[in-house]
């Protein structure tokens, strides 16, 4: 099969340039077609030697087989046929969401009709660097980047490609440098909190005293809350209810009294939510058997959503106290930033926030703090009074 698929055909000059008759395969309709391509090798300027040279390492791996059958397959029909269908369920909800949104708004319209093996690391960086004057942000970038590389990893492992060519693809340099992560003061949030109503302001209270991602926050059961520590092995979505995000993430941490007390309130606690021109009153907690909820939608008792606490409560209270930026990681980095502020060890800090390395707390949560910087540089100066001895 090797042998008869083998190719050696003779570069052909016209007009300005050399030109090559080949064999590729594609698939039409999702089956495999065997058609003539006539290919632009290089100017007509260059001697049939050299041109002989170029073609013959244009086909090597065509002959050698380093293109595979499966390669032929377009990038659309791919993600169609097989990405969407095999790799992205395995994925949490808001995961998929965010992949098919890059996927059609980006990937698709530029690279839909290309076949996988004409996207090489020279196609793919084009297609970045062509992104230097775009309006997109650098994470932007860099998630269109992780979605390619997803794709066309997936395509590696199921032996369309013979390697990943998105995997050492450059981004163009980020023109505003590094950006600190903002995070909410103490001296905001009780301001804050003021703002946010029941039982909201207790998932936010909760959020930045303890860490929790929403998720967790959202699939935290009465059996998790314990007198002294809370435990964190399950996490909900969007209606996606799943493990936690890491084996790291899957752990017990210590909490303080104030918190266990401020989520004990909330068995006592009635809310007010507007019908019409009434006001109705709803129980903040229906149930508090082990198994249920500890944060419950007040109508129905249902997991709450994210965004919609987001968009309704926590970014208009954000706006407010002149914090636009205001979010739910904003909460998690604000945890890690007191810690810091408080001299927390970074090993317990790192275990608080249940990362797997503690260059994650470091690099990307623990922000810059002028106080705590301020107080390192006091004690380095109290060295000036120390006596030196010499041995």
């Amino acid at each position: 099969m090797a042998r008869r698929r083998f190719q050696s055909p003779t570069p052909f000059r016209e007009g300005r340039f050399w030109w090559l008759f080949h064999w590729n395969d594609e698939f039409t309709n999702g089956k495999r077609v065997r058609k003539r391509k006539r290919t632009k090798l290089a100017p007509a300027s260059l001697s049939e030697r050299e041109v002989k040279k170029i073609a013959a390492e244009f086909l090597r791996p065509l002959n050698q087989g380093l293109v595979t059958v499966g390669s032929a397959i377009s990038f659309t029909e791919y993600v169609e046929t097989v990405y969407e269908n095999t790799v992205l369920p395995l994925m949490a909800k808001a995961t998929q969401d965010s992949y098919r949104g890059i996927l059609a708004n980006y990937l698709r319209p530029t690279l839909g009709k290309s076949a996988l093996r004409e996207l090489t690391p020279l196609t793919l960086q084009r297609y970045f660097s062509g992104m230097v004057d775009s309006k997109l942000s650098y994470e932007s970038k860099d998630k269109i980047r992780d979605v390619l590389s997803s794709v066309l990893g997936s395509a590696r492992e199921y032996g369309m490609l013979v390697t990943n060519p998105a995997e050492n693809v450059r981004l163009p340099r980020d023109k505003r440098g590094r950006k600190t992560k903002p995070y909410v003061s103490p001296e905001k949030f009780a301001a804050l909190l003021a703002l946010i109503p029941e039982p909201y302001s207790t998932m936010v209270y909760v959020a930045v005293y303890t860490g929790l991602r929403i998720s967790e926050l959202i699939g935290l059961r009465w059996r998790n809350v314990h007198p002294d520590s809370m435990t964190v092995d399950e996490r909900c979505c969007r209606g996606d209810w799943g493990a936690p995000k890491s084996d790291a993430s899957n752990a017990t941490i210590a909490v303080s009294q104030n918190v266990i007390a401020r989520i004990e309130r909330l068995k006592m606690l009635t809310v007010l939510v507007k019908a019409g021109r009434a006001l109705r009153k709803y129980p903040a907690v229906r149930k508090f058997g082990p198994d249920d909820l500890v944060f419950q939608s007040v109508k129905d008792g249902q997991p709450m959503r994210d965004n919609n606490i987001l968009t309704r409560h926590l970014k208009p209270a954000g706006r407010i106290l002149g914090m636009p930026w205001l979010n739910w990681r904003c909460l998690r980095t604000s945890y890690a930033t007191w810690l810091k502020m408080t001299g927390a060890d970074v090993k317990d800090a790192q275990a608080q926030m249940r990362h797997s390395r503690a260059s994650t707390t470091l690099d990307i949560y623990q922000q810059f703090v002028p106080e705590s910087q301020k107080r390192a540089v006091d004690r380095l100066a109290q060295l000036e009074n120390v006596p030196i001895t010499f041995q």
